[in-house]
């Protein structure tokens, strides 16, 4: 359920980097986990990946308060949100390194009998038949499953047995029919087949009469040409598994991800005995539901998964936060966890690296989306990948920061029209995105513009003499979203009646320089401290002033100005150093942050 024939690279091919439609891919290194906060031998393994243990903000590098507002903003989506509760409950996860900082439940894991559709209101358990969230309540995780599938297909890639542009036909020739015959495993990792979102395969009575729905199934859009998220490409790669390896895809699941990382509570069609311990999902029931099922709980909730006997590539894994982090920290490792190693460093690059150049705003990567403000908030950067499920889950992981958040609710318990947009998740990792410190560019202190929506914020400097013109030189930081956020330098000869954007360079340490002619920047700077300069005119009076203005939607992990310094051809105008210069900074809505 949404929430949203050409010989390909093989395993010694991963690492050096391919063409892909919609422009060059280039392959980077993720950053080493070696440089997380604990990442020594004594919480990981012998070349130092890090593994998971509790502990504490500090120890992972993180600043407790803003965790603890994570805890907080969560438990607001209990209540309205805005008419009703986002979720019953939730699980929270977050951590840095191998340091869980924060695995937190709230609410209710069972909380609904039924829901009445004539009152729009839900009937409750009677309350000692309800069951809190606990920290190992497991979630059907919905759509979070297709990265499993997406892994078992990558580990085919490394083992020269599935080609990543080899045609899907080329593997179940009854695919190839309806103009099909084109799609390739890669488009169907990264949602560009032309396939539409679903159809429901539950209408068909029998297993090979669903099949013969998807070998009917004609693309929307030929195949490469745009981008359209859809289950049947994941449901079409488990066809494809199942048949180049002889086994279903849930003994994949176990053989190959779950048993070597000793993922104990993952896994498709969770026995009856873990009912007790299972978030409860919908009153499915027609018309907002594909079938009557009543209370969905400890089986899979999307109808065509539950068709499919509960196995599909899709939907239909149940897991705990904590096995989650595993599987995020696993990948943030580069593949490995402790003794067991998943996949080659190379291929996670390939996962994390984005594929649909020619589609921006719908990166993606080999099964993971990558960079998506609209659940990952201020942790989006280009390399952040993640996914989300229907049930109200959700994984982001920051190879930049080497950082993960999980937030796991049951958002359509009772019902599925309760729930609106993903301000959980946004709130959950622009808190988490906040922990991670900035540290100033010089000094204990340096200028942040904050992380507000639909706001502007402005830090202006004291009127400067520069009869000859000057100089502006500072430490620049900047995260923000794409185009929609943008910091601006401004400077005004007439007190502040009217500005003009000041142009100037940046530069990052072993890198070229680069020009902002129109005296702004927004998007990704790589969070790293940039040094700018730029000429100032000649004026009497001159006043200069950032403004950082964001739209009200999301927000980028914000602006950092520090270390300003003004100068007249040898005279030293102004300098931020010096106190009494500092003192006559005029601020309005940012905040001076020691990180």
């Amino acid at each position: 359920m949404t929430d949203r024939a050409g010989g390909g690279p093989t395993r010694r091919q991963l690492g050096r980097g391919l063409t892909a439609l919609g422009g060059a891919l280039i392959l980077a290194p993720l950053p080493a986990a070696s440089a997380a906060p604990d990442a020594d031998e004594s919480n990981g393994d012998a070349h130092g990946h890090p593994t998971l243990r509790h502990g504490s903000a500090e120890r992972a590098g993180l600043l407790p308060a803003h965790l603890r507002q994570l805890v907080t903003d969560a438990e607001a989506f209990l209540g309205p949100s805005p008419k009703y509760p986002w979720y019953a409950g939730a699980v929270l996860l977050a951590g840095r390194g191998g340091t869980v900082a924060l695995h937190h439940p709230i609410g209710k894991a069972v909380r609904y009998s039924a829901y009445d559709e004539k009152t729009d209101t839900a009937v409750e358990f009677p309350a000692d038949q309800q069951i809190a969230m606990a920290k190992d309540t497991v979630f059907d995780l919905a759509s979070v499953s297709k990265l499993f599938t997406s892994i078992l297909a990558v580990q085919q890639i490394e083992r020269d047995e599935l080609e990543l542009e080899g045609k899907v036909a080329s593997y179940l020739p009854d695919f190839g029919g309806a103009g099909k015959q084109d799609i390739t495993i890669r488009q169907l990792l990264t949602h560009t087949s032309g396939f539409r979102a679903w159809i429901p395969l539950y209408s068909a009575p029998t297993h090979e009469e669903k099949l013969q729905l998807i070998w009917k199934e004609a693309p929307l859009n030929p195949p490469g040409t745009r981008y359209l998220y859809s289950d049947l490409n994941l449901i079409s790669l488990q066809l494809v598994l199942e048949k180049i390896t002889g086994h279903a895809l849930d003994a994949l699941l176990r053989s190959e991800i779950t048993d070597p990382l000793g993922m104990r509570r993952t896994r498709f069609n969770p026995p009856a005995s873990w009912r007790p311990k299972t978030a409860a999902t919908e009153d499915a029931r027609k018309p907002w539901s594909g079938l009557d099922r009543g209370l969905v709980w400890g089986e899979v909730h999307d109808e065509n998964a539950y068709s499919l006997g509960g196995v599909a590539g899709h939907a239909g894994v149940f897991s705990t936060a904590w096995d989650l982090a595993i599987l995020g920290r696993t990948l943030l490792n580069g593949g490995v966890y402790g003794r067991a190693r998943i996949l080659e460093p190379e291929s996670v690059e390939l996962m994390f690296t984005d594929f649909n150049t020619a589609f921006p705003g719908d990166e993606h990567g080999l099964g993971f989306e990558l960079y998506q403000h609209w659940y990952m908030g201020a942790m989006a950067t280009p390399r952040t990948a993640g996914h989300t499920g229907f049930t109200g889950t959700s994984l982001v992981l920051d190879p930049t920061t080497d950082s993960f958040v999980i937030v796991l609710g049951n958002s359509v318990h009772p019902v599925r029209s309760w729930r609106s947009g993903s301000a959980p998740r946004v709130a959950a990792a622009n808190n988490l995105a906040r922990a991670v410190p900035v540290r100033p560019a010089r000094g204990r202190t340096a200028w942040f513009s904050g992380m507000a929506t639909a706001t502007s914020a402005t830090l202006t400097l004291p009127a400067l003499d520069l009869g000859a013109g000057g100089r502006l030189w500072c430490a620049l930081w900047w995260d923000t979203e794409p185009q929609a956020d943008a910091l601006f330098l401004e400077s005004s000869t007439d007190g502040g009646t009217t500005w003009r954007p000041v142009p100037f360079t940046t530069a990052r340490h072993g890198e070229a320089a680069q020009d902002h002619p129109t005296g702004s920047v927004t998007g990704w700077s790589g969070r790293a401290w940039h040094r700018l300069s730029a000429d100032l005119p000649e004026a009497r009076r001159l006043v200069l002033r950032w403004r950082y203005a964001t739209d009200r939607l999301y927000v980028g992990r914000g602006v950092y100005v520090d270390a300003q310094r003004v100068a007249d051809d040898d005279r030293v105008v102004f300098d931020e150093a010096r106190p009494a210069d500092a003192a006559r900074i005029e601020a309005v809505g940012w905040t001076a942050a020691k990180n």
